[in-house]
């Protein structure tokens, strides 16, 4: 029986270097003496596209190789659970993480490796300010129990980006890359990165997502109106100034594989119609004017001659705005006909040398999409575009059915969500939110199927969780979502913090921003359940918070030994719970924090089965020699029922046993019944 220490390398998140260094020695085995690499036998092998220059294209800052290497460090700590603070505990899929998002994003690397579908991040802006990510990065563990207490063990100030790192942008560049980089390693090959951001680090953040990511990888950057030119913005306007109005998102693909997913189209709406699409297409083939279907219908013609319309006993497709305003009977008739009512277009090219009678229209099947094809008088062969094709729902701020235009990367019109974004999930947390229609119209745009995770490892007062509940309520989709939020303390005295604190106060919470994160997804789940009773999807979530692991280092006291040593007879820690233990079980070999738990007594004992045989764990403390053969029988049966696909792995507390005797007998019955993987901690 293995016995997993916190020395042990299955108790870590994953070794990257050493994975990287496998699969060079894979790749290169001669590059290789005495399991170091030797450099110069390595650029001989690669030959001419080994970089030697001094000098090279890209951005370097001070700190920069020491950020790579935190990416690197593999994590020995752990997630501990908290159904208490939960929602739907034994039944949902999702997850609010409190902790610092470095260290969290480490231990998540084995569970949700190449399973996350999108990653929105709404990082602090480089402001001059003091921003709460801790700039020593040693020891990430120490870093967030100190963040908790707001000081060190010498009282310093925790986090300090001082206006002098913070105009070279180091300490924020360094926070930000490895994050980057570890963030990379949960998307799925088809999966996409959005990184909202001001002007004060636009550049230099996609600048690293270049190099995270591959300049290949890069899509578009969303320039996304926040404001207006109003208000006090106005006088500095006047007086010469170019105020701001837009923020930017940046957005870049994991790989090629992405562009094979099909992506929904957003939209805006365009208030006029367009009276250009004044032609109707009949059905005999002949064509007609939208003008004299309208006086055709009775009411709509009623409608026409009482509000002025008429102009020598015609309706002037001029005029249908002002009709369109006032009559629900011509919006419901355009609206049925969209198909019906045509402008004129030019053709398409492989429509060349097609004949039409003039007065008539015929379809034309072409680049994967039919075509209707008419003559002009004077000759000239036209194409026909239907209404339907640019009248629809909108992605406005108040979404209505109508003529729209396809979006580009000027995103307009969300300054107007603002005036509201202060009040929504129902929590008081101003400063830094993003709306939640632009969340969901990110989402939206990524994949047009409603599956999959979505990661946001900055996420504040929990705007993305918000969306994904919201839009899964809309589409009956069933995406899931994973939040990391440091526990950020509010300070009272502090005007921007004031009254964020003072809501932490009133719902008997302590003042920090993930609590706020928390309480918002509460009330979120329930609004929505409120307002649609029928949506059967997911609303709660699971709440872990970042904490060392639960098995004892091995540190030993030298000036007393025979204590340490006696300390170290058992591995786990006192005051963590099974549930505890268990967690970490599944993050250190890589099991999804949400699979089914089940439970049963067998010999008198709790033995938990996880992901249907696929970890069977026993944590009780004392297991009797006499207890060791049905214990292990029991185990045996259980597993044979449950019969796994895989490979079962039986974990025991390594202090349980009488003696060592006791364990080989356990140990050698499950093997003998094909249980072979068998641990100890």
């Amino acid at each position: 029986m293995k016995k997993l220490t916190a020395e042990d390398a299955e108790t870590r998140s994953p070794d990257v270097v050493a994975e990287n260094v496998e699969q060079l020695k894979t790749i290169f085995p001669e590059a290789f003496i005495e399991e170091k690499v030797d450099f110069e036998v390595l650029k001989q092998l690669l030959g001419g596209v080994v970089e030697e220059r001094e000098e090279k294209y890209g951005l370097n800052w001070h700190g920069k190789r020491r950020a790579r290497q935190l990416a690197l460090t593999p994590s020995t700590g752990t997630l501990r659970p908290c159904p208490e603070e939960s929602v739907d505990w034994d039944t949902t899929k999702n997850l609010m993480i409190e902790g610092d998002n470095l260290e969290v994003l480490k231990l998540l690397q084995k569970s949700y490796s190449g399973k996350v579908k999108l990653i929105y991040i709404d990082p602090p802006y480089n402001t001059g300010k003091d921003f709460v990510y801790p700039d020593d990065f040693r020891d990430n563990i120490k870093n967030y129990l100190e963040l908790t207490g707001q000081t060190d063990g010498e009282g310093r100030k925790i986090s300090s980006n001082t206006e002098a790192s913070g105009r070279f942008h180091t300490d924020w560049l360094n926070m930000m890359f490895p994050r980057l980089k570890l963030a990379r390693n949960l998307l799925r090959d088809n999966g996409v990165v959005f990184v909202s951001i001001d002007d004060s680090e636009s550049a230099n953040v996609k600048y690293i997502l270049d190099e995270v990511f591959g300049e290949e990888n890069f899509i578009d950057t969303i320039a996304v109106e926040m404001s207006t030119t109003s208000g006090p913005k106005t006088v500095n306007a006047q007086q010469g100034t170019i105020v701001k109005n837009v923020e930017f998102v940046h957005v870049y693909r994991k790989s090629q594989e992405f562009d094979k997913t099909p992506h929904t189209p957003l939209r805006d709406g365009i208030l006029y119609y367009d009276t250009h699409y004044s032609i109707w297409l009949n059905d005999d083939g002949t064509l007609g004017t939208l003008a004299e279907k309208l006086l055709a219908d009775a009411r709509i013609e009623a409608e026409i001659r009482q509000h002025g319309f008429m102009d020598r006993e015609t309706f002037s497709i001029n005029n249908i705005d002002k009709l369109l305003i006032v009559s629900e009977a011509a919006k419901s008739f355009v609206e049925a006909n969209l198909k019906k009512i045509a402008s004129v277009d030019r053709p398409p090219v492989s429509a060349a040398g097609r004949s039409v009678q003039v007065g008539r229209w015929e379809a034309f099947e072409a680049d994967h999409r039919t075509y209707y094809l008419t003559t002009l008088a004077n000759g000239t062969l036209r194409a026909l575009m239907p209404l339907s094709l640019n009248y629809r729902m909108s992605d406005d701020y108040k979404p209505r059915f109508g003529r729209t235009v396809i979006r580009g990367d000027l995103w307009k019109g969300f300054h107007q969500d603002m005036g509201n974004v202060a009040k929504e999930g129902d929590i008081t947390f101003a400063n830094g939110k993003k709306p939640i229609r632009l969340i969901k119209q990110l989402i939206k745009w990524s994949n047009s199927t409603n599956d999959g995770v979505i990661l946001d490892f900055f996420s504040g007062s929990g705007t993305t969780a918000h969306a994904v509940m919201q839009l899964n309520a809309e589409d009956s989709g069933n995406r899931r979502f994973i939040m990391v939020q440091l526990p950020e303390p509010l300070d009272p005295s502090n005007s921007d913090q004031k009254a964020t604190a003072d809501f932490c106060d009133e719902i008997g919470k302590p003042r920090h921003i993930a609590e706020v994160t928390k309480e918002r997804l509460r009330r979120a789940g329930k609004k929505i359940h409120d307002e649609s009773p029928m949506f059967a999807g997911d609303l709660g979530f699971r709440v872990f918070k970042l904490a060392s692991s639960n098995i004892r280092a091995w540190e030993p006291n030298r000036d007393d030994l025979p204590t340490t040593l006696h300390d170290s007879i058992e591995h786990l820690k006192t005051d963590r719970t099974e549930q505890d233990i268990l967690f970490e079980l599944l993050l250190k070999l890589g099991l999804d924090l949400t699979i089914p738990i089940e439970q049963k007594t067998i010999a008198g004992k709790a033995v938990h089965n996880i992901g249907a045989g696929t970890l069977l764990v026993c944590l009780a403390e004392k297991i009797a020699s006499a207890e060791v053969e049905p214990l292990a029988l029991g185990i045996a049966a259980w597993h044979k029922e449950l019969a796994p696909a895989g490979e079962t792995t039986v974990v025991f507390r390594d202090g349980a046993f009488a003696d060592d005797v006791a364990k080989t007998n356990l140990t050698a019955i499950l093997q003998q019944h094909g249980l072979e993987n068998v641990r100890s901690l």
